[in-house]
């Protein structure tokens, strides 16, 4: 029997009450920032708790790149766009929605007060002689980092501090890795962006439990 399950019976219960339910069920993506710093200090206790995720084999297959210089972040966001730009021309966008497509995406990457560039490296797992399992051990390598950058904001949230995740990087990785001089193992998974909240994150309509889930 499929049991019964309720985003507000979970609101009715634990919102506001439990902390922890709370700050999950409360995070938002915040691309809107003030004009404040992170300090790093700040950021380095929310990369403690992001690497208290699991990870496989307990390898740990996390590396953080911490831009909080301004000119590096505008730098990045720079090389990052001219990658898109190309995409964008490739799909068959005309020139005027390119143009503002790639300036809201570099004002996101440029303009955040804090950048947090999560990557993998497969210097530490495991290595196998067919592809098949090389390609399963990679992938538990880049679902370690996610668990681990789901930590990070979660803990960014809980002290009041808005972050947002962008995938970006996926696309363009040896862009990234240029522009910010990572070591050649070190494979970018996205950007964190972090600041202070200047305007709440929306709320978006998530899909039923009973419409996502099958029991066995």
């Amino acid at each position: 029997m499929q049991p019964s399950f309720s985003f507000s019976f979970v609101q009715e219960q634990y919102f506001g009450t439990n902390p922890v339910w709370n700050c999950l069920l409360s995070r938002r993506s915040i691309r809107i920032y003030r004009d404040e710093p992170v300090s790093v200090d700040v950021v380095n206790h929310f990369l403690t708790i992001a690497t208290q995720a699991p990870s496989a084999h307990n390898r740990q297959p996390w590396r953080w790149v911490v831009v909080a210089n301004p000119a590096t972040r505008h730098a990045l966001a720079d090389a990052m766009a001219v990658d898109f730009a190309a995409d964008l021309e490739r799909d068959g966008m005309d020139d005027a929605t390119i143009e503002k497509t790639v300036a809201r995406s570099r004002q996101r990457i440029g303009g955040a007060p804090m950048l947090i560039v999560p990557c993998l490296t497969m210097a530490e797992m495991d290595s196998y002689s067919d592809p098949h399992r090389q390609k399963c051990e990679w992938q538990m390598a880049v679902q370690s980092v996610a668990l681990a950058c789901q930590n990070l904001m979660l803990a960014a949230h809980a002290v009041g501090v808005g972050s947002c995740w962008i995938c970006a990087p996926i696309f363009c990785a040896p862009t990234v890795q240029q522009a910010l001089t990572l070591p050649p193992d070190w494979e970018p998974q996205g950007i964190i962006t972090l600041g202070y909240p200047d305007a709440p994150g929306r709320t978006r309509p998530r899909k039923g439990v009973e419409d996502i889930t099958i029991y066995r």
